[in-house]
């Protein structure tokens, strides 16, 4: 079922993506330095809300990407093309630029079977694995080479069931499926909560954050591109509703209502108060996410953020800017299709109108 939405031709959602990335490397930038001068970061910014906020996005990009297919190996292809020749990069630099620090000589680094571990797992999406490389931020609050991947499996096993969900809808009902998804994900994720409170094993914190109890705020994108007609006639009551919500959970938490609220408010920003063509640029948001994490250990690994945090904090930021528009000119961008909507977007330079709702990442 294609949405047809005047308002999906002008979107913010690159520009929002973008901003959410750069939070949470900021995010990351405090939590692995440990400085407190950068303790205000955490005062003015949620982690948590960062990757729940990305998770409502490709709920709702995604779906509308796969009514977009012309087939499921189109809606596969594009998906490969967005997401692993950029990642398969980011692992590969990570594993043989940091050989230079590594406590380890070169030849006990590349010949560890820590090293092939690495390699494997990592471009397998199974980084958990196996975060480490050899001899390397051995001395760190955290040794992981690069923290932030975790989410992009969630990422990729969201994208390979968005068929199934889709062929269930055909044949069940989308309002039954959807409600059932988001119903059983919700209760699963505060189960895993009960549990970990009760219990105080870490184990049920982590199982939380997998795909289960995350589906709720794919399925909250999803939900809101399918009734967008709905949202976009009453979305001066919906936008009040979720910032009541806001206001209410400050003193009393509806888990079950938080995706709901979050999805509304995400969109929201997303499709009104068009700020412009920002994908003309490229979408730098991608390569801000993968490649700010081994940035900010290299940068601790040197004593930058314990000489002067804030400096530390603008050079890291400068050069994960860089680095994510090497990443999409040097490789992203030449491994999109034609049809591609950031392919089109490059248009508006010479004075064509793009289409940025075809084809969305």
């Amino acid at each position: 079922m294609k949405i047809i939405s005047p308002r999906l031709r002008q979107n913010n959602f690159d520009l929002i993506r973008l901003l959410l990335a750069l939070a949470v490397c900021l995010l990351h930038a405090h939590e692995l330095s440990g400085t407190s001068e950068l303790g205000i970061i955490d005062t003015l910014l949620s982690g948590k809300i960062a990757i729940e906020s990305f998770f409502v996005i490709s709920g709702f990009l995604i779906f509308m990407s796969y009514e977009k297919s012309r087939s499921l190996s189109d809606y596969f292809e594009k998906r490969a093309r967005r997401i692993y020749p950029a990642y398969v990069v980011s692992v590969a630099l990570a594993a043989i630029l940091l050989s230079s620090i590594s406590e380890r000589s070169l030849a006990e680094y590349f010949l560890s079977s820590e090293f092939v571990r690495y390699l494997g797992f990592n471009l397998g999406f199974l980084n958990f694995l196996q975060p480490d490389l050899p001899g390397v931020f051995t001395e760190h609050r955290l040794t992981a080479v690069n923290g932030a991947l975790w989410t992009i499996k969630i990422e990729v096993m969201f994208y390979l069931s968005v068929p199934i969900i889709v062929w269930l809808c055909r044949r069940v009902g989308r309002v039954r499926v959807l409600l059932t998804l988001f119903i059983a994900s919700t209760v699963y994720s505060l189960i895993m909560f009960h549990l970990h409170e009760s219990t105080g094993r870490g184990m049920y914190f982590q199982l939380e954050k997998q795909l289960p109890g995350q589906l709720r705020f794919f399925i909250a994108g999803a939900a809101i591109y399918y009734l967008l007609p709905f949202f976009e006639r009453h979305v001066k009551w919906l936008v009040l509703a979720a910032g009541i919500y806001f206001l209410v959970r400050l003193q009393f938490e509806v888990e079950a209502l938080r995706p709901i609220a979050l999805g509304i408010v995400v969109v929201f920003f997303a499709l009104y108060n068009y700020v412009g063509n920002f994908c003309k640029f490229g979408d730098f948001s991608y390569g801000v996410y993968i490649l700010h994490f081994p940035i900010v250990q290299t940068m601790i690994h040197f004593g930058a953020y314990q000489a002067n945090a804030w400096l530390a904090l603008l050079t890291t930021v400068v050069l994960t800017l860089c680095g994510a528009a090497l990443m999409w000119h040097c490789v992203e961008k030449r491994w999109l299709l034609k049809n591609s909507h950031y392919v089109q977007a490059g248009k508006e330079k010479q004075g064509n109108r793009p289409d940025v709702s075809a084809a969305p990442r």
